[in-house]
């Protein structure tokens, strides 16, 4: 088994910690997002996963930490990293192309924006399988419609009519990559493009006009992290699964004065917490001191010192130094606020 994952976007709607982060590796839990989500993924598939594809954006923002950090993470895994480039943002085929020497056998394709909670087996009737969720909006997604045999006939992007309440997640299955790389390097031949750009559908559409058949698979969570607000509430989530888990999120070296963690909570290495209190839904990463301050719901990463703050909802990045009484923040890396 492999795993594809493409994770060479930008993150524009998760600016400005995305301006010196890619947003694959913002921590989410004390974790980054691709981490989490490539062990999941892993320990879902119930099976040992040979191989895992990063296709990656420029070296310039995607260098070598990004790199020697996604190839630790293949390792752990058993598996081997292969890394690839895509350096024209030109849509999710041709991401996926970018990896076509990878592209054999059966492989899970994730999109590393998003988090999941599940547990399935996959269908050995199916030549692929589209994850969804149940939604309430789905004008507002892309969905699937089905026939009575509960196959997938048909995708639908945004739809104006009600045609599914099944929101495409963005992970997919093939019993056999290699025919989608085979659709999409038909796709890009023939310049077969939407909004400008070469889209994952347009070979799957082919695949399906060609007989494969097309399963679902459904999650029981699904965690988005495309903005600022979202990715904050999904650091929430995701610490109640933990917590409920029964995994310790607490550093044995943090420090407390004065102070009170309120679970669910991710506190990191070498937190010095002063006359604070914590919680609960807060990510603290290494290195982060809170002093004269009251922090809930928030997702605060490494190195960061936070002083007679109240602060909910708020997401700040690294090596900040935040001095204030907002209650509402989304603060980029070494920013200063006095």
């Amino acid at each position: 088994m492999k795993i594809i994952v493409p994770m060479a976007g930008r993150g524009s709607r998760l600016r400005p910690h995305t301006l010196t982060v890619p947003k694959p590796l913002i921590p989410v839990a004390g974790q980054p997002i691709v981490h989490r989500l490539v062990q999941d993924i892993a320990k879902i598939l119930k099976e040992p996963v040979e191989e895992i594809a990063f296709i990656l954006g420029d070296e310039a923002f995607f260098g070598d930490d990004v790199v020697k950090s996604l190839e630790a993470l293949a390792e752990g895994l058993g598996a081997k990293a292969s890394i690839y480039r895509q350096d024209m943002p030109l849509g999710t085929g041709h991401a996926i192309m970018c990896a076509k020497e990878s592209l054999s056998g059966p492989a899970v394709i994730a999109y590393a924006d998003t988090l999941i909670r599940a547990d399935f087996d996959l269908d050995p009737t199916a030549d692929a399988v589209i994850w969804v969720k149940q939604v309430d909006e789905p004008e507002a997604y892309g969905v699937v419609k089905m026939n009575d045999n509960n196959e997938i006939t048909e995708l639908v992007e945004k739809p104006t009519e009600f045609v599914s309440d099944l929101a495409v997640i963005g992970i997919y299955y093939f019993k056999e990559v290699a025919d989608l790389k085979n659709e999409l390097q038909n796709v890009l031949d023939n310049n077969i493009q939407n909004g400008g750009e070469y889209q994952i559908n347009d070979g799957i559409k082919a695949m399906m006009n060609n007989g494969k058949v097309f399963k679902t698979g459904s999650v029981d969570e699904w965690m988005d992290c495309g903005n600022k607000n979202v990715t904050v509430e999904t650091n929430s989530r995701m610490l109640g699964f933990l917590d409920s888990d029964k995994v310790n999120l607490v550093a044995s070296n943090v420090r407390l004065d004065n102070a009170t963690i309120i679970p669910p909570c991710y506190i990191g290495d070498d937190v010095i917490l002063s006359n604070a209190t914590v919680g609960p839904n807060v990510s603290l990463g290494k290195g982060c001191h809170v002093t004269n301050s009251t922090i809930k719901n928030s997702l605060v990463q490494t190195h960061t010192h936070i002083s007679n703050a109240k602060l909910d909802n708020a997401m700040i990045g690294n090596h900040v130094s935040y001095d204030g009484e907002f209650t509402s923040v989304s603060i980029g890396d070494y920013s200063v606020l006095e």
